[in-house]
């Protein structure tokens, strides 16, 4: 009988962080009951991005701990689907996490601050800050969806791409849904700069999404 080598990953780490994202969110739902509230029903109504876009909302507590909870769970998704698609050498170590949460952190802050930058350019700084508030918003709320992908690629789904696209599209979905009520709400608003909310979409929306797909493929 020849022996068989067996490689067993450690989960721990992985196990400590999904521990750590869920102690954010439910931070933020004690601390900020009815804020949480309203932020729960977001695909449904839009009494949340109603009621808290307003001078200071990026730099309120419940806005920053989603926040944080969304870059541990994205960070976490995504160094999942680089393993299962081996789009690099495999590596399983919590380094890898690290550096691919701290590039997305950095990524989404020189995001927001070229977007905040477009607003002041363009005199409409209200506008582009109402709207990224928005965005950013139902992309917290698609980390919920996110973070029940991890817990199914970790423990149950080991390495399903299926449980990736299935993700990937209810993700999807949801930003599409705050991105058509706030083109809806805000259509009379957006009317005049039309041709600069176009260039905006290029620049600063589809540009990175087309630069990193051309990269992962490459």
């Amino acid at each position: 009988m020849n022996p068989i080598e067996k490689t067993i990953t450690s989960l721990d780490w992985m196990t400590i962080t999904l521990f750590l994202g869920l102690v954010v969110l439910a931070l933020g739902k004690y601390l900020y009951h009815k804020k949480f509230l309203n932020f729960i029903i977001l695909p449904f109504n839009d009494k949340y991005i109603l009621l808290h876009n307003k001078k200071g909302q990026f730099s309120h507590w419940f806005h920053l701990l989603l926040t944080l909870f969304q870059l541990i769970n994205l960070s976490l998704f995504i160094f999942l689907v680089i393993q299962v698609f081996e789009i690099i050498p495999n590596d399983e170590s919590v380094l890898s996490y690290f550096i691919v949460l701290g590039f997305l952190a950095l990524f989404e802050l020189v995001k927001f601050l070229l977007q905040m930058f477009t607003g002041f350019v363009f005199d409409n700084t209200s506008l582009i800050g109402g709207f990224i508030f928005s965005k950013i918003s139902y992309l917290n709320y698609s980390s919920i969806i996110i973070s029940i992908a991890n817990i199914l690629l970790i423990y149950i789904t080991t390495s399903s791409k299926t449980t990736i696209y299935v993700a990937i599209i209810l993700v999807f979905i949801i930003n599409g849904i705050g991105v058509a009520k706030l083109l809806k709400n805000h259509q009379k608003a957006l009317f005049p700069y039309f041709m600069y909310f176009i260039l905006y979409l290029c620049t600063l929306e589809i540009a990175p999404l087309v630069l990193i797909g051309s990269y992962l493929k490459g």
